[in-house]
């Protein structure tokens, strides 16, 4: 858990990580890509290590040989019937383990991947992936728990991903993936336009494949016999920077944001302005520094170029301070306010309306005890305990460690008052994956 002491205002700079949302889907698409392949700007996240894990269990070395770096290729002692199943165990640890499927049926022909876990953010179906890996050929069916893929060959289709709550990132990442090995053309119609989609792209283009069309739409893809290994460094990562816009305007600091790439949050930027935060913006930096008053506003979280879901948490905590009162939509994730009573008890008034929050900003907040339900939810809470007025401490931090590279520490050096002790909520984690697989009936891949 964390304690944190509000009141002190931060001040420095801070390095921002590696995108963490960019670098899982590459490390999947490493399954797809034969020989060794080096990443750089790899954050050090339990998601990261979590990916890590499922990618040895699916026969795949990967090794951190420094500071931000991952070394991954097939292991020559593999486990043939480990080799194409995904197991439960690993799985239900993080969503983006679902990205797993599409390279795995575009190199080996066969998948077994049980359906995915993560934050408890409301209902995301992968219903979407499985229309489109179905459209270039593959055999689907889901057992037990699993979803279990088989195709002989991949054939390039045009394929609309379009959905109730908009474009799927992790959907576009594995058609993505999959089409670069089939046969003939692929277009996605309605893919996710996301940075991140964009940077899997960039390094599968360096790997050999032909995409174009990224950050669109419309993302065209002739499919390619064979990928070849590179080194590739990961973007950083625009919701951790977007994070720490926010921490140094509700403490009025004075901070500057290295390492991120402006132009991924243009419309966050906007919005900031809009609330009385000026930023001074960079080519790879920025600052903010002299917020005297948040002005409230409305926000809707969209699709990118949009404002991301991701930070929707972050902007809420920072307008219960806001002179007069705002409304925050949440059209990507429409239950994702589990964390709203928790400010609550932080003296916050907000109010639920369906996919929306009202919040009637106060002079300020003061510290509780709260629990974290999720990644960005926890984020929000530090945000809070950073303003608030005494001492707060903030359980369920590990959902923190799934997205925020050494958060605590990063704090202290900003001049946060903050203290990372043992949370007795912690979950015990399994260091072995268990036989989930055989209890679903899958036999050994041939």
């Amino acid at each position: 858990m964390l304690k944190i002491q509000g009141g002190n205002a931060l001040r420095g700079s801070v390095q921002v990580s590696g995108a963490k949302n960019a670098a899982l889907p590459i490390m999947a698409a490493c399954l797809a890509v034969p020989g060794k392949t080096v990443l750089h700007n790899l954050p050090e996240l339990r998601d990261i290590t979590s990916m890590s894990d499922l990618l040895g269990q699916l026969g795949m070395s990967v090794t951190r040989t420094g500071t931000g770096q991952l070394i991954l290729e097939p292991s020559r002692s593999r486990q043939l019937m480990a080799d194409s199943v995904a197991d439960y165990e690993l799985v239900r640890k993080m969503r983006a383990s679902v990205c797993v499927l599409g390279p795995l049926l575009a190199s080996r022909g066969e998948a077994f991947v049980s359906l995915p876990g993560g934050c408890n953010i409301g209902h995301r179906p992968i219903d979407l992936h499985l229309k489109g890996l179905a459209a270039l050929g593959a055999e689907i069916e889901i057992r037990n728990g699993y979803v279990i893929a088989k195709a002989t060959k991949l054939t390039g289709t045009r394929i609309f991903l379009g959905g109730a709550m908009g474009s799927t990132v992790t959907g576009t990442c594995n058609i993505l993936t999959a089409a670069t090995l089939a046969t003939g053309r692929t277009i996605i119609e309605s893919a996710a336009c996301e940075p991140e989609v964009v940077d899997l792209g960039n390094f599968l283009i360096a790997c050999g494949a032909k995409i174009e069309g990224l950050g669109t739409p419309c993302i065209t893809i002739d499919g390619v016999e064979q990928l070849q290994p590179v080194e590739y460094e990961i973007i950083p990562d625009r919701i951790e920077a977007a994070t720490w816009l926010i921490a140094t305007a509700v403490t009025r600091g004075d901070v500057t944001i290295e390492n991120v790439i402006p132009e991924h949050l243009s419309a966050f930027l906007d919005k900031l302005t809009q609330l009385g935060v000026q930023c001074q913006i960079n080519s790879h930096s920025i600052r903010v520094a002299g917020v005297t008053e948040i002005q409230a506003g409305d926000i809707v979280a969209l699709a990118y170029p949009g404002i991301p879901t991701d930070i929707q948490a972050q902007l809420t905590a920072m307008l219960c301070l806001a002179n007069g009162m705002s409304v925050v939509t949440d059209r990507v994730f429409p239950e994702r306010f589990m964390y709203a009573s928790e400010l609550v008890r932080m003296g916050a008034k907000i109010r639920r309306e369906a996919n929306s929050v009202i919040i009637q900003g106060v002079d300020q907040l003061n510290g509780a005890s709260v629990m974290a339900s999720d990644l960005r939810a926890s984020a929000a809470l530090v945000i809070a305990a950073l303003a608030a007025e005494g001492e707060t401490t903030i359980r369920r931090i590990y959902h923190l460690d799934r997205g925020y590279e050494k958060l605590a520490e990063k704090l202290s050096a900003l001049g946060a008052d903050v203290q990372r002790l043992q949370d007795p909520h912690s979950p015990v984690v399994s260091s072995l994956p268990g036989p989930h697989w055989q209890q679903a009936g899958i036999r050994e891949p041939k």
